[in-house]
Parts: C-alpha cells; sequence; structure tokens
C-alpha cells in the first residue's frame, strides 16, 4: 500500500527568521530624507508618477528575499510516498560479538579474523551468492556488542543495507571496552522485540567468548528472552588452544602477529539455547549458521509490516532562487530608476 505525504519542513525552527522582515521594514520607512520644502503642500499638490507609486518597490522585495532566504534554510520538501510493505515472515534479531578476541585468526581460514568470517557469512545469510535477498519476508535488525551492547540496526525488510551496516564493524581492541557483555547484548536485542507482534520471534547470538562484563547476567537475560516469547540460538566461534591474532601496530606502522592461548566453554551458551527452546552450535565458519537458517525456516510465521519512506524532494533551490533574484532586481532599481534621495 502506498500513502503519498504531505509538505514539510526540515527545520521549520528557522521560519523565525522572516522575524527579521517587519525591522526591515520599519528601517525604510523610517530613514530621514534631507530634501527640505519651504512648504509641504507644493509636494502634495504635484502630480504622483509612477516612480512615487512603486518607491516602496525595491523594500518590498527585500522582504521576499528576506522571506524566501529563511523559507530555503528550513528546507521544504515533500516525500514522495510511503509505503507499507506487509509479509508473512518471522523477526530475527542478530547479536554480534565484537570483542577484541574477534580479531583472532580462524585455524581454518588464516586469511581473515572471526569477524571478517562472521561478516561474509552473515551477508550471504541475507542476500545469498547472487545478492538478491535470500529472506525477503523475514524483518532482520543487529545489535553488536563488545563491553558495551549498541542497536546497529532496527527490524527492517531492507537486508541489502543492513549487510552494508554490519560490513562495516571492527573489532574493539581498546581494553577498556573490548571486554563480551553477552547478557546485556542479548538483553538488547529482546527489548527490540518486545513489543512487536510477530508469533516467532528469533535471536541468533554469535561470539567466540565467555561473558566477562555484563551488567545483565547472561541466565537473566535468557529468561527475559523466555518471558517475551524469543527463541534464543547460540552459536560459538571460540575454541581451546593457541590461536593467533593480527592487528595493526601503530609502532611499528605495520600489521604484526601474536600468539595467545585461550580458553573457551560454552555451557553458558549451551544453557541459554535450552532455556529459551533454541539450539547451541559449535563453529567457526558458516556451517553452524546455514544450519540455524534451517531450523528458522520450520518456525511459524505471521504477517509482519514495516513502513518504508521513500526519497524526498526538496524545493529550497526554488526559494533560494526567488530570494537571489529579488535581491539583485530590488538593488537594481533602488540604485537607478527607484532611487530614493537620502
Amino acid at each position: 500500500m502506498i500513502v503519498a505525504t504531505s509538505w514539510e519542513l526540515r527545520d521549520p525552527a528557522l521560519l523565525l527568521l522572516a522575524l527579521v522582515v517587519p525591522v526591515l521594514w520599519l528601517l525604510w520607512r523610517r530613514s530621514p530624507g534631507v530634501v527640505l520644502f519651504s512648504d509641504l503642500r507644493i509636494v502634495e499638490s504635484g502630480p504622483r508618477g509612477w516612480r512615487v507609486r512603486l518607491a516602496g518597490l525595491p523594500a518590498l522585495l527585500l522582504a521576499v528575499a528576506a522571506i524566501s532566504i529563511a523559507v530555503a534554510l528550513a528546507g521544504p520538501r515533500r516525500g514522495d510516498a510511503t509505503t507499507r510493505v506487509s509479509r508473512d515472515g518471522i523477526a530475527i534479531q542478530m547479536v554480534i560479538d565484537r570483542s577484541g578476541s574477534m580479531a583472532a585468526l580462524p585455524a581454518n581460514d588464516p586469511t581473515k579474523n572471526r569477524l571478517q568470517t562472521l561478516q561474509e557469512v552473515f551477508r550471504r545469510f541475507l542476500l545469498g551468492d547472487g545478492g538478491a535477498p535470500r529472506r525477503p519476508d523475514d524483518l532482520i535488525g543487529a545489535v553488536a556488542f563488545a563491553r558495551y551492547p549498541d542497536s546497529i540496526c532496527p527490524l527492517t525488510l531492507d537486508h541489502a543495507s543492513l549487510a552494508l551496516i554490519v560490513d562495516d564493524l571492527e573489532p574493539i581492541l581498546d581494553e577498556s571496552e573490548s571486554a563480551t557483555a553477552i547478557g546485556d547484548g542479548l538483553a538488547l536485542a529482546v527489548e527490540r522485540m518486545r513489543e512487536h507482534p510477530a508469533r516467532s520471534k528469533v535471536v541468533v547470538l554469535l561470539t567466540d567468548g565467555s561473558d566477562n562484563a555484563s551488567l545483565i547476567d547472561p541466565l537473566t537475560a535468557a529468561q527475559l528472552a523466555v518471558d517475551q516469547g524469543v527463541r534464543v540460538y547460540t552459536i560459538g566461534a571460540g575454541r581451546t588452544g593457541s590461536v593467533v591474532y593480527r592487528f595493526f601496530d601503530p609502532g611499528l606502522q605495520r600489521e604484526r602477529e601474536v600468539e595467545r592461548f585461550e580458553r573457551f566453554d560454552p555451557s553458558q551458551l549451551m544453557e541459554i539455547a535450552e532455556l529459551t527452546g533454541g539450539q547451541y552450535f559449535a563453529a567457526e565458519d558458516e556451517v553452524a549458521l546455514e544450519r540455524v537458517i534451517r531450523e528458522i525456516d520450520q518456525l511459524e510465521r505471521s504477517e509482519i509490516t514495516e513502513t518504508r519512506y521513500l526519497r524526498y524532494t526538496e524545493y529550497f533551490s526554488s526559494f533560494l532562487l526567488l530570494a537571489l533574484v529579488s535581491l539583485a532586481l530590488g538593488g537594481l532599481l533602488g540604485g537607478t530608476v527607484l532611487r530614493r534621495l537620502p
């Protein structure tokens, strides 16, 4: 369903600049003349030519220019249309770990880190291999987290834009922010779907670590998901053993690799999945996400609606042109045929 939109102003407060017009008009009216007459009745009894009748035109054109500039700055525009899109689908929130450990290189592909691998899999999850929407009927949003969670995209049918947003994510290497707050990330995702009417709501939680920074305990967040009817699928991309990290060293001005030992305990992710009716998958590549996709496809679908706003047509240039013409014409007339004696 397409609904035409009405005119609007992007910044209506800027219309207050038009209040300068009465001030300009008063200044013009009160400007004193210096040509003296012994008796004004001589002037009043004389013929009134067209120049006298149009003497106020330059000031009027200046007022028109001021008003036009104020309207142009306010940003007059009109939306082409809004489209309400209804589909039978599922509401899905992807919760993506971007903590420092996501800079580790997977054992099966040392050319890219864990987050880059996830980004490629996520793009295929959204768009398939051909670039066309793979799940066109599902509303999908995303939450990213390290020490702090961030809703990077609301639930949307515009999966191409969502893929671009996720592609821009990078691991957070700052030690003050690179912790893993699984509980907070999950709680934020559940909150984003709390009032959505979809019958099937799913969170896909992708992480390579255990919670070590949440204000909300992960199992408490999982219980919130249960209360809201949200099923959580968890994917653990970590492993126990030696892991290689590649990062840019600002001191050396080049990339370097560091090998560390890490321990990965998936028990908490398993508990979250079991509590919410989802499943846990262990993988560092696309295999786990493909299995999640097959599980999601079996869920009950419901009608979901999204309002899409199409592009606006801007009209500020028309008012700006009117202002320039008024200023030029007013200045030309005021300095020539309608010039007032000082």
